[in-house]
């Protein structure tokens, strides 16, 4: 399946028991629910995901299970980072064999990276498919920051084809994007992840959007995204308003506890955070559940509903 970096890619948990066995009935679940509202791309294994605290048995488990799910209705993009390069690249195979799509390779790490690793470790994890790789620049859990000219570099390789970007300072999302697509081109893609400034990234230009939130509640998320891209500022606006109680709690305890407790809330799910991650609260939870009740008031739609 081809796959353009475009649009939304929605990033669901991934369940699994106290053992880190992967709920595959569970997961489904979950991903038939992107499938249905026509997300652009399904990204597993992401952060969102808890990549890293997989082995790599459950991780091929969840791909053939996303795989079997989705059946080509929608390009799967599976996340395969992880310390060793030559890990990286066994995963990577595996995914391609489990019916992945394309790559997501974020630079994880215990000793600090150099560029120059960073380049040779995606150039050996590219270079073992044949599937496009997006590159997952993620400082704030990886501790790694890509330089310019490693990203020009890595755009020359093969099957490198987009970016996740972190949110900017100052949401400068339109200085950045002016800086960067000259130098990696116009056929590759530039995307954010950091769900409460991605509609603003869509406005002033980027591709796509690496959405957490899209992976539990597709509905509203794409309503903002479409919005977004057709250049809907007040309608954009419009639908923060409902968001941003959610974002509140995103920016506060990290969205991966806040999808967690979501997910439950909505009995998506029973799962839990893995160990050693807590989920929040009861309070913090009730005030998740405001949340949702919040972005469901959008237009009067059930949009925050299993």
């Amino acid at each position: 399946m081809s796959v353009s970096f475009h649009g939304l890619s929605a990033f669901p948990l991934t369940p699994a028991d106290e053992d880190g066995v992967v709920d595959v009935e569970t997961l489904s679940r979950l991903i038939e629910r992107l499938s249905a509202a026509q997300v652009d791309s399904v990204g597993l294994l992401g952060s969102t995901g808890s990549y890293v605290y997989f082995s790599r048995e459950q991780r091929r488990r969840a791909v053939e299970a996303a795989a079997q799910c989705l059946n080509g209705a929608r390009p799967l993009i599976v996340g395969v980072g992880t310390l060793r390069t030559n890990d990286a690249v066994t995963l990577a195979k595996d995914a391609e064999a489990a019916g992945a799509d394309a790559l997501l390779l974020a630079p994880v790490s215990y000793a600090p990276l150099t560029q120059e690793e960073a380049y040779h470790h995606f150039a050996a994890v590219a270079g073992a498919t044949s599937l496009p790789l997006c590159i997952y620049n993620n400082p704030s859990t990886t501790h790694f920051s890509f330089g310019d000219e490693l990203l020009v570099r890595l755009a020359y390789i093969p099957h490198i084809r987009a970016v996740k970007m972190p949110l900017p300072s100052e949401m400068a999302f339109k200085a950045e994007l002016e800086r960067l697509r000259p130098r990696l081109g116009d056929d590759f893609s530039i995307g954010y992840s950091g769900d409460w400034g991605c509609s603003e990234a869509l406005l002033q230009g980027a591709d796509s959007w690496y959405s957490v939130i899209g992976g539990l509640l597709p509905v509203p998320n794409l309503r903002l995204l479409h919005a977004a891209k057709a250049g809907d500022t007040a309608e954009v606006q419009r639908i923060e308003e409902h968001f941003e109680p959610l974002w509140a709690l995103f920016r506060e305890f990290g969205s991966f506890r806040v999808v967690y407790a979501a997910a439950n809330l909505l009995s998506l799910t029973h799962r839990q955070p893995p160990l050693p991650v807590m989920p929040l609260s009861v309070s913090d939870c009730a005030r998740v559940e405001d949340a949702l009740a919040k972005l469901s008031e959008l237009d009067g739609l059930p949009a925050a509903t299993p």
